[in-house]
């Protein structure tokens, strides 16, 4: 696609049951969508995972508003229609990110709900930030010190999740790979990660196309792999380790996570990890579906977050 024709920030404000809002926090604007306002009910924050954006809950913003919770959909920092500034993807300010963000919500808590590094923004901002959070539910995503783990003792673990993690590190190499032909490896990472049966459904088709479309705003590919190199880069750095040692302080409020039964992307053996760092937690197999869950069968999804949140 020519650069005049890349896609506005704006066209990830797809019309629907829901308000797009521009909110202020931590010193930047994210685009938030808020399905049907309860401004008195409890807030439920959704995060969304890599090369994503907020369309990725669209099930549950819809099914949690209408058992009455205030439910909001989130464009992390860098991208959709949220500011893409040029740093900031580490995890202290991502963290900062959605403790602002509930605040600027007018709240003093929240329940989070986060996809892959949706998930990983859950459990810095739990840790960093306990007074504001309620709870954590978790699609396919492990703590950051289990995945760590995983990923340096379980060979499986290790050969399903490194590949990609590596391949995307070089400067300007993933950046190009992402938006390239319109697009075409984001579809490919969801096709290689969601149930087969999935894959032939015509909303899988629309939400790789929705996707493909996203990943080619300006900047929203480079945003997005920053959160991937600040992991990498990070490891070797003074704030790396301060991040990991502080993120093996155990959470103690209560923790919901949900795995995909045909997921070979996350192993579920990895999600089991994580016990010694959120003793409350619930490790629940969502049936038929693999890494995306919460769009694979969004009903049993909201089913459980429902369930968790009663």
């Amino acid at each position: 696609m020519s650069a005049n024709l890349l896609p506005d920030p704006s066209s990830v404000r797809y019309g629907g049951p829901w308000t797009h809002r521009d909110v202020r926090a931590n010193g930047i604007r994210f685009h938030v969508v808020e399905a049907e306002p309860y401004p008195n009910a409890p807030l439920v924050v959704l995060l969304h995972g890599f090369a994503d954006f907020w369309w990725s809950w669209r099930h549950q913003l819809i099914g949690l508003a209408e058992l009455g919770y205030r439910t909001v959909a989130v464009d992390l920092r860098g991208y959709g229609d949220s500011d893409k500034p040029p740093r900031g993807y580490d995890g202290w300010t991502l963290a900062g990110d959605i403790a602002g963000l509930i605040r600027a919500l007018g709240c003093t808590e929240a329940t989070l709900a986060g996809h892959a590094d949706g998930g990983l923004v859950c459990w810095a901002t739990a840790v960093l930030h306990p007074r504001l959070i309620r709870s954590i539910a978790l699609v396919s995503s492990p703590h950051p010190a289990a995945l760590k783990s995983a990923v340096l003792r379980d060979r499986h673990q290790r050969s399903a999740w490194l590949p990609n993690f590596l391949r995307y590190q070089p400067p300007r190499y993933g950046e190009r790979l992402l938006t390239t032909s319109d697009g075409r490896e984001v579809e490919r990472l969801l096709r290689q990660r969601v149930s087969t049966n999935w894959s032939e459904t015509t909303e899988f088709r629309d939400t790789a196309r929705r996707m493909r479309s996203a990943i080619q705003i300006p900047g929203a590919a480079h945003c997005g792999l920053e959160y991937q190199r600040w992991a990498f880069r990070s490891q070797w750095r003074p704030d790396g380790r301060r991040f990991m040692a502080t993120m093996h302080d155990p959470i103690e409020i209560p923790v919901l996570a949900l795995h995909g039964e045909l997921d070979t992307y996350m192993l579920r053996s990895t999600l089991q990890r994580g016990e010694q760092w959120s003793p409350h937690r619930r490790l629940v197999t969502v049936a038929e579906a693999a890494h995306y869950a919460h769009q694979e069968s969004p009903d049993a999804v909201t089913a459980e977050l429902a369930k968790f949140l009663a």
